[in-house]
């Protein structure tokens, strides 16, 4: 197969992989909204056939995902599925029968931007470079501490009401599954020399098949979790936390680093920096009076058709309209005496 075959098929397959990914996180918003949490709440969503229509498109693009990176460069793909987030966009607000709002459509460019400046930069993983037991065991305490940690505040959030609920639960979900493509990674690698730990070792590698099976229900339940707080912004968070997690990891324990040296340290930095105020723009989700007449959250119980009266009371306006006084006519004067 020529280079320039390879090319558009892995541009077509990173386009599925990012529609998929998307339908399924358009799925998974919808589920949130309509289910409530409490005791049983994930008893009632593994029971709803809808949630499996979820999962499916995940895996689905989770294999478009692989079979894109078998035919073209990680520095093309993994840019393309950046593009979830937009793709997501209009789907989710076609759903909602509503127009994407233009704060959604910059924050949604500004995040594209940074992630797409933040994986150029991130060089590919060897193929003999792999996590060891003690570091394969030391990222799974910490990431399961920093998992307990976020998603406790963001449930903290979610029961305040307070603006950016559920990115916790979205950047617990992308290191979960950043950790989960990593020891993905140290079992094939693994795998393609012998069973880790020599002959013996058969158990270390049914603890990393667990670990990975663990990591991926994890971030596929913290993510429904999060998308009760909307989509737009929880999903960038996820596409974002994701490849930083997997960043740190390769950086910190395989000893990779970013291109162009320290050029590509800033351009990361960069790319963070722009991703991030993608990110808050989509949480605040501010628009201008002409572009909507309702501002976005702020529901309390009141329909789309109810009117909603405002009084506007000041120091120099009273609380109704003063009677006027009575206009005081003086008596006629006394005729004079003739």
């Amino acid at each position: 197969m020529s280079g320039a075959t390879g090319t558009v098929l892995a541009v077509l397959l990173s386009l599925v992989s990012a529609a998929g990914y998307a339908l399924a996180a358009v799925a998974q918003s919808r589920l949130a909204s309509a289910s409530a949490g409490g005791h049983g709440a994930l008893r009632r969503l593994l029971g709803r056939p809808q949630w499996w229509w979820a999962v499916g498109l995940n895996a689905a693009g989770a294999l478009a995902h692989v079979a894109a990176l078998h035919y073209g460069p990680l520095t093309l793909v993994q840019p393309l599925g950046a593009l979830t987030l937009v793709a997501a966009l209009p789907i989710g607000a076609y759903g909602a029968r509503r127009r994407v709002s233009r704060a959604e459509w910059r924050g949604a460019l500004w995040t594209l931007a940074g992630l797409v400046g933040l994986v150029a930069v991130t060089g590919p993983v060897e193929p003999d470079e792999a996590l060891n037991l003690r570091e394969t065991l030391v990222v799974t305490a910490v990431t399961l501490l920093l998992i307990a940690l976020l998603a406790s505040r963001s449930r903290a959030r979610m029961h305040t009401g307070a603006r950016g609920r559920g990115l916790g639960h979205a950047t617990a979900s992308g290191v979960a599954s950043a950790v989960g493509s990593a020891l993905t990674q140290t079992l094939t690698t693994a795998l393609a020399r012998d069973l880790p730990g020599g002959p013996n070792g058969w158990w270390q590698t049914a603890l990393l098949a667990a670990l990975i099976a663990a990591f991926a229900a994890g971030g596929l339940l913290l993510s429904q979790a999060a998308y009760r707080g909307g989509l737009a912004a929880p999903l960038a968070v996820v596409n974002l936390s994701n490849p930083a997690a997997a960043a740190v990891i390769g950086v910190a324990l395989l000893g990779e680093t970013f291109r162009a040296g320290a050029w590509g340290w800033l351009i990361a930095a960069a790319g963070a920096v722009v991703a991030a105020r993608g990110v808050v723009l989509l949480t605040t989700g501010l628009e201008t009076e002409g572009e909507a007449g309702v501002v976005p959250g702020a529901r309390s119980g009141v329909t789309d058709d109810e009117p909603v009266a405002f009084a506007v009371r000041g120091p120099d306006v009273p609380e109704s309209p003063a009677a006027p006084e009575p206009l005081l006519v003086p008596d006629p004067l006394p005729e004079p005496a003739r």
